[in-house]
């Protein structure tokens, strides 16, 4: 896969790029990430990429020209026809099953604005779509860049030692993930589910399942809401919130 990123800080994110799993996938040529910096297609000797917004206000809005000269750049080094996409508070909630959908194709471009973001022409001219990574505020789009790219890159085939891992994550299902445990089997005072400690697997994989409904349902219903629960599901998670009861009044 080929990912290029326009941005105004390459070295922020080639050095966040360099670490954990995305260093190891780019190292091993699972994937490549290129940068461009839109101050490289400024035509004056400021290298000006923003200017004042019309209308009045405060911030900065991205000049079309260096920006758009830095899409086009990347754009034509990557295979034809990627999609081009530009991180905004105003795009499409990012989630899994966008990284998911992304993960199959040959490669994108990440638009990461700063300030108020970009003239809205340079986005009807050149953005194929908008992806916000959640409802806060941050001071540029490359920390949503590498949100993407991490959770993208960690689907292709062969990034993470066990694959079986990108299945069983939160949200791989639309279940939170069920909580996780390893030795020592008691710490201070606190022990590791005897579940977990034989080798029952059908038990586990009961077990698992309801941590992971319940906490879904606890934490996150709306996820529960959007999809609805299967048979099991919903036996299991009558019986972690009635064991939740019995703990609470324990």
């Amino acid at each position: 896969m080929e990912i290029g990123v326009v941005s105004l800080f390459p070295d922020l994110l080639r050095g966040a790029l360099g670490h954990g799993v995305l260093g190891r996938a780019l190292q091993r040529g699972l994937v490549r990430v290129d940068v461009e910096d839109p101050r490289a297609h400024a035509p004056d000797a400021h290298r000006t990429v923003d200017d004042r917004p019309y209308g009045g206000g405060p911030g900065m809005v991205g000049v079309p020209g260096p920006w758009a000269g830095a899409i086009d750049a990347l754009t034509g080094r990557l295979q034809a026809g990627v999609p081009r996409i530009h991180l905004s508070a105003q795009g499409e909630k990012f989630e899994q099953r966008i990284a998911r959908e992304l993960a199959v194709l040959p490669g994108f471009v990440l638009v990461a604005s700063r300030y108020e973001g970009l003239d809205q022409r340079l986005v009807d001219a050149r953005i194929d779509r908008e992806l916000s990574v959640g409802d806060y505020v941050l001071s540029g789009g490359e920390f949503a860049a590498l949100a993407v790219i991490d959770a993208v890159v960690r689907l292709l085939p062969g990034v993470l030692g066990d694959e079986r891992s990108s299945v069983e994550e939160s949200f791989s299902g639309a279940l939170l993930d069920w909580p996780h445990y390893t030795r020592p089997i008691e710490w201070e005072g606190r022990a590791v589910p005897e579940v977990l400690q034989g080798g029952n697997h059908a038990a586990i994989r009961r077990w698992r399942l309801k941590q992971a409904v319940g906490r879904t349902w606890v934490r996150r219903p709306d996820l529960i809401l959007s999809r609805g629960l299967a048979e099991e599901e919903s036996r299991l998670l009558n019986e972690y919130l009635a064991e939740r009861e019995v703990d609470k009044n324990g």
